[in-house]
């Protein structure tokens, strides 16, 4: 039984070990290279951490998830603003753009003009749209302090929201992959559900 327990001690140490590591890096890469779907990856962190005995393990997925996505979002707008500053541009700043369709953009701006800061904020819970906020607030020439004061709390919002998805999903099922699951399907649920309005609503018109 003593065996067991020094045993069980270490998987559950080593599981920390290398869950959050690889959470701040999938989160990171994710805010740089907007195609890993961080929403799921923090959801499913949540899950696994709601069924954890082990304390603090909440909060840790919340700081390393808020953290890696605030450094990925200010990384990825230091180099937008180093191509905007270019004359050929970047590549960086072209995958910008090209994740930004006119429409968002123009109402990125719109938005941005009217409401400042605060716009930051909802861009994050908004699926998509962080990209053309960002690419707004480059082509209003922000500097990296402005954008990061409202970027802080957007990704303490964002964290936050996902977190609580995915304790949801682990609330529901006794079994850790099955709330892992049901998170992954509602993240997926909610990042497709506005595209599929907007196609909806232009076909109608």
């Amino acid at each position: 039984m003593f065996a067991a327990a020094v045993t069980s001690v270490p998987t559950v140490a080593t599981q920390q070990a290398l869950g959050y590591p690889s959470l701040f890096l999938l989160v990171l890469i994710g805010a740089l290279v907007p195609v890993v779907p961080t929403g799921a990856l923090v959801s499913s962190a949540a899950v696994v951490a709601f069924h954890q005995t082990a304390p603090f393990s909440m909060a840790m997925v919340f700081l390393v998830a808020a953290l890696a996505a605030f450094l990925g979002d200010i990384a990825l707008y230091w180099l937008g603003r180093r191509g905007m500053r270019s004359k050929n541009g970047s590549r960086w700043l072209a995958a910008i753009r090209d994740r930004a369709p006119e429409d968002r953009l123009e109402q990125a701006q719109g938005k941005l003009a009217d409401h400042g800061v605060a716009v930051l904020v909802l861009s994050r819970l908004v699926p998509a749209g962080r990209i053309p906020v960002m690419l707004a607030c480059l082509m209003a020439k922000w500097p990296v302090r402005r954008f990061a004061h409202g970027n802080g709390p957007a990704c303490l919002a964002w964290a936050a929201t996902y977190q609580l998805i995915g304790v949801l999903g682990g609330s529901l099922f006794k079994e850790p992959w099955e709330g892992v699951a049901a998170a992954i399907l509602l993240t997926i649920l909610i990042s497709v559900t506005p595209g599929l309005w907007r196609k909806i609503r232009s076909t109608a018109h």
